[in-house]
């Protein structure tokens, strides 16, 4: 007999049970490898990075291996909130999707279109075909859903192994939508409306470019913005995450009421740490030969105004 198996629970309810923020780190290096340091290193979450570096189908699959013998939520970014891609990602296994650049409701609505099934409309919804084959109904309307129906052959129902996956899959899937330009600000209330997201994020660094700060999401407007989008979240009830790579930022957005946050990225880490390494050593020699040393680097990954711009 095959063996019956369960999926981990989705981010969203993680982060509702939750007595403190949940803290998190990118991973964008697209390196199983560090994937598993980071997944080891007792943060609440892990963010796999598709947007910004260079991974694809089969490096995130090898992050997601990587990191299931950890007790991380691994949550991963696409390029684009593309119908196509998400069925993809989700096919993987990918249980927390990340979508950025989210600006209106209607493009929450295209989204939670895109990670439901047909005839599915959400987590309640009853058991679809399972391992055993039983077929059940899902619940009206059956255009709810536009995900294409693979999962028998996809790592996304562990092959047909959890039992009543089709119907249920709703019940699996977090869809976080990225608030990161003025407009979904503006909009940040509509969009936390639509039945089916289940929380939002806050880029700094893409809204500061949209309000014509580029370079500078610690600008009192951005953090005004951001401020904005929190308070909207909770008047919603709804969790709401940020990133923010400075500690100070960090800890002024999680004493704003962030239920999650992430707070450093793999490849930044291991920028600043080796620059700090070479200024104290390679820096050291050079003033005592007379040059001058480069400086502003630290281990923690850099707070100064150029490093900050995440």
């Amino acid at each position: 007999m095959p063996i019956r198996m369960s999926l981990p629970e989705p981010f969203a309810a993680r982060v509702a049970a939750a007595e403190r923020p949940q803290i998190g780190l990118w991973v964008c290096s697209a390196s199983p490898l560090v994937a598993e340091i980071v997944a080891g290193s007792g943060v609440d979450w892990v963010l796999v990075d598709a947007e910004h570096s260079p991974n694809d189908l089969q490096t995130i699959l090898n992050q997601l291996y990587a990191m299931s013998a950890y007790p991380v939520a691994s949550v991963v970014r696409p390029p684009i909130g593309d119908t196509v891609v998400i069925k993809q990602y989700l096919d993987l296994g990918v249980q927390n999707l990340l979508v950025p650049m989210v600006d209106t409701a209607e493009q929450a609505r295209e989204l939670v279109r895109a990670v439901r099934y047909p005839g599915v409309t959400g987590p309640t919804a009853a058991a679809g075909v399972g391992a055993a084959g039983a077929e059940q109904p899902g619940t009206a309307p059956t255009d709810h859903g536009v995900r294409g129906v693979g999962a028998a052959l996809a790592r996304s129902s562990r092959w047909n192994r959890v039992e009543g996956y089709l119907g249920g899959a709703s019940a699996t899937v977090s869809l976080i939508v990225q608030i990161e330009s003025a407009t979904a600000v503006a909009n940040a209330a509509e969009i936390l409306a639509v039945d089916g997201v289940d929380a939002i994020f806050i880029g700094p660094a893409d809204l500061a470019g949209s309000m014509g700060l580029l370079g500078q999401p610690g600008h009192p407007e951005v953090v005004e913005a951001a401020m904005s989008a929190i308070r909207a979240a909770q008047a919603a009830g709804k969790p709401v995450g940020i990133n923010a790579f400075v500690a100070e930022d960090a800890e002024r957005y999680l004493a704003a009421g962030a239920s999650f946050a992430a707070v450093g990225a793999d490849v930044a880490i291991l920028a600043r740490a080796t620059e700090a390494l070479a200024d104290r050593f390679v820096g050291s020699h050079a003033n005592e030969s007379g040059a001058d040393a480069s400086g502003g680097a630290d281990a923690s990954g850099g707070t100064s105004a150029t490093r900050a711009s995440y």
